[in-house]
């Protein structure tokens, strides 16, 4: 009968006990500067940063209020260089993991580069043709009007108008062409030339170790 009485009375004071470990006291400052304690936190100080204390008025935990703009900001900048610090410790660990030297990476950009670069020889040989032609197509169209001084003159045959128009678009194209070859060389090299300064940084190496052919 104790036993029960005394599983009973353990039964009741549980809550009670839950309750008192759930009760907390904020501790907030207003505007003016004034400490404020409380159970809860009144609406016009719900935005204002609070700590939670407990009952031997200990900080347990803070609350975070409001943030300003100027934290807004110094957060996303924090945020942005932690990113720019991972993208970097990932793309050095793939350079140190797919390179041993730094011939290998030179190696690697010549392949690269001579793919453009005979692109651009196919295409410089093409606009040689197209040139020509165009130049000749305008010799002949210089027979006839509106080209022509003569008044005398036949008027151009349309097919050779369009012909002429056919042979200029052809150009344009493949001079846009030969420029985006060269860009893509360009930026290749630099892209190369930056993964070596970096390799070398990595592995400490001076300019002299770097040439130095492996055995």
């Amino acid at each position: 009968m104790r036993v029960f009485v005394l599983a009973m009375t353990l039964c009741l004071l549980a809550p009670l006990g839950a309750s008192a470990q759930q009760a907390v006291t904020y501790r907030w400052v207003d505007d003016e500067g004034v400490v404020h304690f409380g159970d809860r936190i009144p609406p016009e100080y719900a935005e204002k940063p609070k700590q939670v204390l407990n009952d031997q008025g200990i900080t347990v935990d803070h609350l975070q209020g409001k943030k300003t703009a100027e934290e807004r900001e110094s957060e996303r900048v924090a945020d942005a260089l932690r990113q720019k610090q991972e993208l970097q410790r990932r793309a050095d660990v793939a350079l140190l993991s797919t390179y041993v030297n730094v011939n290998e990476i030179e190696m690697h950009r010549d392949r690269r580069v001579e793919l453009f670069q005979a692109q651009a020889r196919v295409t410089e040989l093409y606009l040689r043709n197209l040139r020509r032609r165009l130049d000749k197509l305008k010799s002949e169209a210089g027979r006839y009007k509106p080209y022509s001084s003569d008044p005398g003159a036949p008027t151009i045959d349309p097919d050779l108008v369009e012909e002429i128009s056919d042979t200029e678009d052809a150009i344009a194209r493949h001079e846009a062409n030969l420029t985006k070859y060269q860009d893509e060389e360009k930026k290749i090299k630099d892209r190369f030339e930056l993964d070596i300064n970096r390799f070398m940084s990595l592995k400490g190496l001076t300019v002299t170790q770097a040439q130095a052919v492996p055995e």
